[in-house]
């Protein structure tokens, strides 16, 4: 996992090193500041870290100030509902079909059966993509054309879950920006549309957010969650960014479980998120 999480975040490492480039046993106050700046946690939030630590940190100081900012109840929603159906939601290049692709392979793993639906109408090219991916995995998939109705797809996968006794739904949904309230209102159908297929579905709705995007992404995440509600958050495209402390201010913004960080394009590449194991990460950058 260790050796995972250092080729994600190897960006950010590199970052670090600039500001700090000899590891040392104690680092000063101004320096640890520097360090998390340059990693792209947020000012505020680099503040507040820093309130409660000496002049001259050490690694297990850092580590008790860090670790506090994923110190909020998080529901993870995690169950043993037959089909389990998650929706996936996020803006346009966020890496929302790969993520699928992930995800149904990260349950391959578990020997666990998987149907994708593409709910994503608005593009021929997000079909083709996650046909494509099911294919590769050998998985099924529900889809139609572009321009049809998506809350159709929502339903039709779901009662061929049903209908096949498969452990898994995935479904896709359009890279929407949350300014648009014609496709806003799409995906509220969606949802409802979901829980009249199956009482109680979708069991999560999963916010994919861009990694290279830092700190940015909270506003995004913010709005899909007063829209809709969101049920926890995959980080993608770590490993193409030297802003890995964001995770940092994500968690602290919006105290939402993050359940996996994507690391690369195969479907091997998604990594369970481990709070511990991620500071520790970033630690071993700075300490001896």
């Amino acid at each position: 996992m260790f050796n995972f999480l250092k080729k994600a975040f190897g960006k950010t490492s590199e970052a670090i090193a600039e500001v700090s480039p000899k590891k040392k046993k104690k680092v000063t106050k101004d320096e640890f500041e520097d360090i998390l700046l340059e990693a792209d946690v947020n000012y505020d939030l680099v503040e507040r870290l820093l309130e409660s630590l000496p002049n001259n940190i050490e690694r297990i100081q850092a580590f008790n100030s860090l670790i506090t900012v994923f110190q909020y109840k998080a529901d993870f929603k995690e169950s043993d509902n037959k089909p389990f159906i998650e929706m996936i939601i996020g803006v346009n290049g966020a890496g929302k079909t790969t993520t699928i692709s992930k995800l149904a392979y990260h349950y391959q793993q578990q020997n666990k059966s998987v149907i994708l639906g593409a709910g994503d109408t608005f593009r021929a090219a997000a079909i083709e993509q996650l046909t494509r991916w099911a294919n590769r995995l050998d998985i099924p998939i529900v889809s139609t054309q572009q321009g049809h109705d998506p809350s159709a797809v929502v339903y039709d996968t779901i009662a061929s879950a049903k209908a096949k006794n498969i452990d898994h739904v995935i479904i896709d949904t359009a890279g929407r920006l949350h300014t648009q309230v014609n496709l806003s209102e799409e995906l509220k159908k969606m949802i409802r549309i979901a829980d009249k297929a199956h009482k109680g579905s979708p069991d999560r709705k999963l916010l994919i957010l861009d990694g290279t995007q830092g700190s940015s992404s909270i506003n995004q995440a913010r709005a899909f969650d007063q829209m809709i509600g969101i049920d926890g958050i995959i980080i993608t495209k770590l490993d193409g960014t030297a802003k890995g402390g964001s995770i940092l201010s994500i968690a602290d913004e919006l105290k939402m479980p993050i359940l996996f960080i994507g690391t690369g394009e195969q479907p091997k590449d998604l990594i369970p998120f481990k709070a511990n194991e991620y500071v520790n990460t970033i630690l071993d950058e700075i300490f001896i």
